[in-house]
């Protein structure tokens, strides 16, 4: 196993197998080894499913049963069912218009300054329940105070394709 001047300085492959410990002839066995353990694997899972006498889990199946579903026919009023729902606050808001800025603009912004808005004068302001539009409306006043008067509904077909 010393290096001499006859092999160039290089080792066999025999004795690398010495230096780590091993011969060629068990890495050989190994595979054999490998080969006889994956064989034995197989009859095991092969007689396993037979050991209760043949299909393994069709001792515990059992047919369902179902009973008969009554028609319930919603009647003209609003369902007792529905009653809780109708104290849960929602946001309601009205859009007059929108705009894009730059930061600039934004920054030089003072009192009496004037936004452009996108919308037109005298056109329908957007009445949005929970950030989503559920109807369009016009300015009134009521009491002094501003309001909105529901023009258009918006219906659910419009709804679903806002949202794409």
């Amino acid at each position: 196993m010393a290096l001499d001047d006859k092999t160039g300085g290089t080792l066999s492959q025999d004795d690398i197998d010495k230096l780590m410990g091993g011969s060629g002839e068990e890495k050989k066995g190994t595979d054999v080894d490998q080969d006889k353990m994956a064989e034995e694997w197989a009859q095991a899972l092969e007689s396993g499913a037979e050991i209760d006498g043949g299909k393994p889990f069709e001792k515990d199946a059992k047919k369902a049963t179902f009973t008969e579903l009554e028609e319930t026919r919603l009647g003209a009023g609003p369902s007792k069912d529905l009653d809780f729902i109708l104290d849960i606050p929602l946001e309601v808001t009205v859009e007059m218009g929108r705009t894009r800025m730059l930061i600039n603009d934004l920054l030089q912004i003072g009192q009496g300054s004037v936004i452009e808005l996108n919308r037109l004068a005298g056109e329908p302001l957007d009445i949005l329940i929970n950030s989503k539009l559920i109807a369009r409306g016009e300015v009134v006043v009521v009491s002094e105070k501003f309001g909105i008067r529901i023009t258009d509904i918006v219906s659910p077909l419009e709804r679903v394709k806002r949202l794409a």
